[in-house]
């Protein structure tokens, strides 16, 4: 049987949690609309150049959305330029200053992150709202158990779900109440617990989109973990419209794990899905150095499909017969290449790496042909 990316299978399904649809640039956020993968730079954002060098790097791993923090005016200068070179919306990273929200909006922001609760009078509020307004911006409401009002701290003593929800309702209020509703909200700490609980609290007390993350989860391996159950236990019960891991390493790690999260859990495709063994024994070949080589050779590709490297014939076959492409370690210095679930032929295990490249590559191209022509005759249809 081939390999079949279009059946459903019901204890894989999903039912997400029915949210209002907002827009950041040209990316729709909530409803029916795919989970959105962003991450944030870390370079001085008053250096344009080196801002813009990193947006490259992240719009090619597939962000959908890039955060750029503008704490000053030197950032909101440079901002202009890098929004109108970046080919992703832009979120601007606001704090406390009410004067960087609008010129960041003035400079072609998608989204402001901004907490309209911390930035002064209702004046200013209004004045920021308005831009955002003016200007097509969306906003999103970023709440972090590190940074709660004092007055919260006070109420409950400590961080906590409901002092972060109850803080996440208040600055939403206040948007509403200016008649703004382009909005999606944030509950964030890095205790994986607590961040769960808020994040469930807050999905029954309002319609808006929810962006994920567990925030300051770590470095890359203890990050990774961390987030993926987290925010993979939300994503399960069908929370989370759009979505960031953070991680102290580079940020382009941070689309890859976001992915990767999506792609387990079959929420979102993106590139391939190299399935492969851990090895023994029995291995008839090196499959851990070989699917080393094959994830950095294939990282280009962007058309979802599946691989199979598995290193023995125990399991190799039924792993290949639901993946695109296999390869099954028989001994003897050759294996068995699987198309669509079937053997096809044999091939050494010397060339197999650049082998395994061509059909990929070859397979990846049909796909997407296949995939712009549907496309095309549905446009055609409208």
């Amino acid at each position: 049987m081939a390999a079949d990316h279009t059946h459903v299978r019901p204890w894989r399904m999903i039912e997400r949690r029915k949210s209002r649809k907002i827009r950041v640039g040209n990316v729709e956020v909530g409803g029916d609309a795919p989970i959105s993968v962003q991450s944030m730079t870390n370079t001085l954002t008053s250096d344009a150049v080196a801002t813009l060098n990193q947006i490259r790097q992240l719009e090619e791993a597939g962000a959908d959305i890039v955060r750029v923090s503008c704490p000053d005016v030197d950032s909101t200068t440079a901002f202009k330029t890098i929004a109108r070179e970046a080919k992703v919306p832009l979120v601007a990273d606001i704090h406390f200053h009410y004067k960087r929200g609008i010129e960041a909006a003035q400079a072609g922001a998608a989204c402001l992150r901004i907490n309209p609760g911390n930035i002064g009078s209702p004046d200013r509020v209004r004045d920021v709202v308005n831009a955002a307004r003016d200007h097509g911006c969306s906003i999103r409401i970023g709440v972090n158990a590190g940074s709660l009002e004092r007055e919260l701290l006070e109420k409950y003593g400590e961080p906590c779900p409901d002092a972060m929800v109850e803080s996440a309702l208040n600055h939403a209020r206040i948007l509403q109440d200016h008649d703004f509703h382009e909005f999606k909200i944030s509950v964030k700490a890095s205790d994986p617990f607590m961040t769960v609980a808020a994040y469930h609290q807050l999905s029954e007390r309002i319609d808006c989109p929810l962006h994920l993350g567990v925030t300051e989860a770590g470095a890359l391996r203890t990050g990774t973990v961390k987030s993926a159950i987290g925010m993979g236990s939300m994503l399960w019960a069908g929370i989370g419209d759009t979505i960031r891991v953070s991680l102290a390493a580079d940020p382009v790690e941070e689309i890859k794990v976001g992915f990767d999260i999506l792609k387990s859990l079959g929420l979102r495709h993106r590139g391939v899905n190299i399935i492969a063994c851990p090895s023994c024994a029995r291995q008839g070949f090196n499959v851990i150095k070989t699917v080393e080589q094959l994830e950095e050779r294939l990282a280009h590709i962007a058309t979802p499909m599946s691989l199979s490297i598995i290193g023995c014939v125990v399991n190799g076959p039924g792993e290949a017969l639901m993946t695109d492409i296999g390869f099954t370690g028989g001994g003897a210095g050759a294996g068995m290449v699987y198309m669509a679930g079937k053997p096809d032929h044999k091939q050494s295990n010397d060339g197999m790496i650049d082998h395994i490249v061509e059909l990929v590559e070859k397979k990846a191209a049909e796909l997407q042909a296949a995939k712009d022509a549907k496309d095309a005759e549905a446009i055609a249809a409208e």
